[in-house]
């Protein structure tokens, strides 16, 4: 039975329209998915380099000078540790001169 007032071009039409328009919203779901992804890797990658360039600094530290940095700016100061301040911060607790210092590093909420 045909429809008197429905033509077969415009359910075909937006039949196709719906079809396109899934196809490009799981396309999008799919790149954001990935984007995501690859910024999460990086923030984790960040922070492991961070936490190695200021264990490498302390121990460097120590082995040159026979005691540990007493504070992290005489390890940007003396040693090159450089860092972004507005995206990390550093908790150093120095111990005492032939202690490991506590370090925490934290990453900021943007």
């Amino acid at each position: 039975m045909r429809h008197r007032f429905v033509s077969e071009k415009s359910n075909s039409y937006l039949k196709n329209l719906l079809i396109s328009l899934g196809i490009f919203v799981a396309v999008f779901l799919a790149f954001w998915l990935a984007v995501s992804s690859v910024s999460s890797r990086t923030d984790e990658e960040e922070m492991r380099t961070l936490e190695t360039a200021v264990m490498r600094g302390i121990t460097h530290c120590y082995a040159i000078e026979g005691a540990y940095p007493d504070s992290l700016a005489y390890l940007k100061e003396n040693y090159g540790l450089i860092y972004d301040e507005d995206h990390y911060f550093i908790d150093y607790q120095p111990l005492g001169s032939n202690l490991m210092p506590d370090v925490a590093i934290i990453k900021k909420m943007d």
